[in-house]
């Protein structure tokens, strides 16, 4: 898989604040590249780069091995957290506006604007303001003016704020099905939920440096722990308690029919050895390695990260 996006030494200061900080990314074509990170600590600076809204300091970024300049605008579809529509202009003519300004024809931006207001059950709003929809409407709206000129780089930032439940899982598998298609898409979030769901690479930033970068199933098999989760139905006292005698062992819960625990797998005793030892206690319903979530990996990399 050949790259689309590589950012090469990217610094930004304003003022004594440094934003980003000799910052490297490179994101695959085809790919969900999730874009991790307290708030402040970058991540719309380097958006913010990629759209030539503002300059690096410092740095580099090629988009499809072409340098950022007016050629590449057309490219890019941007989806800010801080929604740029106008409030009394009927969102039809604000679809065709933005696609006329990304460079589709007249025709062309009719056509693609019919397609997805059709796509998304919102044909009857054509001739509706801003002012007459809800915060979730007007994102569905946002969300095809961002798509409609089917650029190859797609930027969502915070794509989920002010959707409900059922109108989120519509977008987020329309941004799947965008990826499928060829399309790369950045995915800047706080919703961990959405990470584990979508994103097939993730980059974690903080205070202006990136801490980690790498695809998702890498990045989570390094921060494996050696621990095992295990449900088992309750066994008797006296083995229980030799049990967590012998073994590193963290009660989890109990329902009244079976125990809950993670254990610690020692150095010198393979999973299969250990799950001799655990049968040993009676009936396993569950065994499985403890793999963290993503979540999970975000708050250990920013708590053990030097600068934090």
């Amino acid at each position: 898989m050949s790259d689309l996006l590589v950012a090469k030494n990217l610094t930004k200061q304003y003022g004594s604040k440094i934003a980003l900080n000799d910052f490297d990314l490179t994101i695959p074509k085809g790919s969900v590249y999730g874009l991790l990170g307290p708030n402040g600590a970058g991540k719309t600076t380097f958006l913010r780069i990629i759209n030539q809204i503002t300059a690096p300091d410092k740095g580099t970024v090629m988009i499809d091995g072409k340098p950022l300049d007016k050629s590449v605008i057309p490219m890019v579809g941007y989806m800010p957290e801080e929604r740029g529509l106008y409030n009394n202009m009927k969102i039809g003519e604000q679809a065709l506006y933005f696609a006329k300004l990304k460079g589709l024809s007249s025709a062309e931006a009719k056509k693609k604007t019919e397609y997805w207001f059709e796509k998304l059950g919102i044909s009857e709003w054509w001739d509706k303001k801003l002012t007459e929809l809800s915060k979730g409407m007007g994102q569905k709206v946002q969300f095809v003016i961002t798509v409609l000129h089917d650029p190859e780089l797609l930027i969502f930032d915070e794509p989920f704020s002010g959707f409900d439940p059922v109108n989120a899982q519509i977008i987020a598998n329309e941004i799947l099905e965008l990826r499928d298609k060829g399309t790369t898409i950045i995915f800047s979030t706080h919703r961990m939920e959405s990470v584990e769901e979508m994103c097939d690479h993730i980059a974690l930033i903080n205070l202006s440096n990136k801490v980690l970068d790498g695809p998702i199933h890498e990045v989570k098999n390094k921060f494996k722990s050696g621990k095992y989760f295990v449900e088992i139905e309750n066994p008797e006292v006296n083995s229980w308690d030799r049990f967590v005698n012998n073994f590193d062992v963290e009660t989890l819960g109990n329902n009244g029919y079976t125990t809950q625990f993670k254990i610690s797998k020692p150095e010198n005793t393979g999973s299969n050895q250990l799950l001799q030892e655990i049968s040993q206690l009676g009936h396993i319903v569950q065994y499985r390695e403890a793999i963290p979530s993503i979540n999970e990996i975000f708050l250990q990399s920013v708590k053990n990260d030097s600068n934090f």
